[in-house]
């Protein structure tokens, strides 16, 4: 036997550079890429470079060999061949400018189905709810973009009707745990068959395209989470016994005697009819994106047919405590406003709160010049609640209470109705705190205006001793014994300037701790060379120094 040759085995052979890979799939980078991002492959850090490298310190972008090797076998590719092969049939029938030909080849475009992919992904409907996030985020931003020449008209409406398809199960099945409002955008957290899922939407307002997005890639990520949340979707409303594409429960097109029966007679109604169930389709359609409506179950379904479940039992029957405080914080999030009726001003973001209203079963309604969909009027007397954001309301109704839009969330985080006082008109509102953040609790913050005044006496009482005490001689206040309980006023605590670099020092190292361990070789790496820098620099500064005093 003879040698066995370097970087034949080993790290050299378990990578391969993304210039060797697209000569060995042989496909252009962007296809590469359209590829890999359907595919779920992405780029990997070998801890050895130098080795994978065969001895180069050049950068290159790394894959592993046997994901190469699968993308191989991949017949996606030959669809973008194929796509190729019909651009330069398109461009010789333009060149010579005869539109019959043109159009008989853009009839040929070659379609790409991602079903297949999905389901490779995807093995279980498990593993697809615990990658529903990033889909979730993708779509929603999509939603909002506006139709321009880059991103294809068919992408922002279909990503729109997947995204209130996903609403309107939280809906009815009052998935809804946490809502969070920030700079960025909403943050909603739900529960789907025992997973958290939490994604972000943007607010309400037209968003523009940035030059510095590499919107291809984007589009490529789209066009595959469409197809995905189609999957998902259609699996949701079936798991919960809903129509799919959903149906609202108050509005039937045909009645089941005109769907099953197939005589001539019923033909020509359903014929003649036409152009009219196209326009209340249309209408249909709106009521399902306005979130008002409730939608139509399936009663054929296996959901549908269920049992209802018990109560809960209660902590005498020998359950987890905190197994049973947890369900019903969830009932009560649940039928947090039940029996309310609320009514949306112009200026509040419409949308948002009549998702999160409904979710936590409450009714809503607005203005119908605002939106279609509204089912009340504003003087519909048996309105609770009125969200207005504005200082001040022209006309009011006394059987109401006018609050700001803060007060939904901050009620859905809480698990409770909050004192509408606080959220009046013109009023300054508490600090809007996030629910994913689990804070220390504050001594200070319990005690308010709203707790019982002996509370407040007895922290008087406790500081007017403490006076007294020091009021006193120190001779009579040896002799008598330290109380077993004193509050003394506080004072500020000043902190050298020793004691704050040793904290921020233990800072740093709690988050050099938390860096996951394929970038901390990186992160040396660049701690490394500030540090070669610094003594590079102090070295010359030393240096200039003697120059300039010698």
């Amino acid at each position: 036997m003879g040698m066995r040759k370097k970087y034949e085995s080993g790290a050299a052979a378990n990578y391969i550079s993304r210039r060797q890979a697209l000569s060995k799939l042989q496909l252009s980078l962007r296809d590469f890429r359209r590829l890999c991002i359907i595919k779920g492959i992405h780029p990997h850090e070998p801890r050895h470079k130098k080795k994978v490298n065969k001895g180069s310190n050049t950068q290159r972008t790394w894959y592993f060999a046997k994901d190469i090797q699968f993308l191989a076998h991949e017949p996606l590719i030959n669809k973008f061949r194929e796509f190729k092969v019909f651009l330069k049939r398109l461009h010789r029938a333009k060149v010579e400018g005869d539109q019959n030909e043109v159009n008989r080849v853009a009839k040929t475009r070659p379609l790409l189905k991602y079903d297949r992919i999905v389901k490779e992904r995807y093995p279980t409907f498990m593993d697809a709810i615990r990658d529903l996030e990033d889909a979730l985020c993708l779509c929603f931003l999509f939603a909002k973009l506006k139709k321009k020449s880059r991103i294809p008209s068919r992408i922002p409406h279909m990503c729109r009707r997947l995204t209130v398809e996903f609403l309107h199960f939280v809906i009815e099945t009052k998935a809804l745990r946490k809502v969070f409002v920030s700079i960025k955008g909403v943050y909603y957290q739900a529960e789907i068959m025992g997973q958290t899922i939490t994604w972000i939407t943007p607010h309400e307002r037209a968003i523009e395209e940035n030059a510095d997005v590499d919107m291809s890639v984007m589009i490529t990520f789209a066009d595959f989470y469409i197809t995905f949340m189609g999957f998902v979707n259609f699996r949701l409303y079936k798991d919960a016994g809903l129509f799919y594409p959903p149906k609202l429960g108050r509005v039937n097109l045909l009645t089941a005697k005109e769907h099953e029966a197939d005589t001539e007679a019923a033909q020509e109604v359903i014929s003649s009819t036409r152009v009219l169930l196209v326009c209340m389709l249309a209408i249909v359609f709106q009521l399902i994106y306005s979130l008002s409506e409730e939608l139509g179950r399936d009663s054929s379904s296996a959901a549908a047919q269920e049992p209802a479940l018990e109560e809960f039992p209660e902590e005498e029957s020998g359950m987890d405590s905190d197994l049973i405080a947890e369900y019903k914080r969830v009932r009560n999030v649940q039928n947090l406003f039940a029996g309310l009726k609320f009514f949306l001003s112009r200026e509040v973001p419409r949308e948002s709160l009549t998702f999160v209203i409904r979710a936590c079963g409450g009714l809503v309604s607005w203005d119908s010049s605002v939106e279609y969909g509204s089912s009340y009027l504003e003087s519909d007397e048996t309105i609770t609640h009125q969200i207005v954001d504005r200082p001040n309301q022209l006309t009011s109704f006394i059987t109401r209470s006018y609050v700001q839009p803060q007060w939904v969330y901050d009620c859905v985080n809480a698990g409770l109705l909050l004192p509408v006082q606080s959220y009046f008109l013109g009023v300054e509102l508490p600090p809007h705190l996030s629910p994913f953040a689990e804070e220390k609790e504050d001594v200070s913050g319990l005690l308010t205006e709203d707790m019982p005044k002996s509370i407040g006496s007895t922290v008087r009482d406790l500081q007017g001793s403490s006076t007294s005490v020091a009021a006193e001689p120190k001779a009579k206040r040896r002799k008598k014994r330290a109380p077993a309980f004193a509050a003394t006023p506080g004072a500020p605590v000043k902190q050298s300037y020793q004691e704050a670099i040793a904290e921020k020092a233990e800072q740093r190292k709690l988050q050099e701790i938390m860096i996951p361990k394929k970038y901390r070789r990186v992160y040396k790496k660049i701690k490394y060379g500030q540090k070669r820098k610094a003594i590079e620099t102090r070295t010359l500064l030393r240096k200039r120094q003697a120059l300039e005093q010698g």
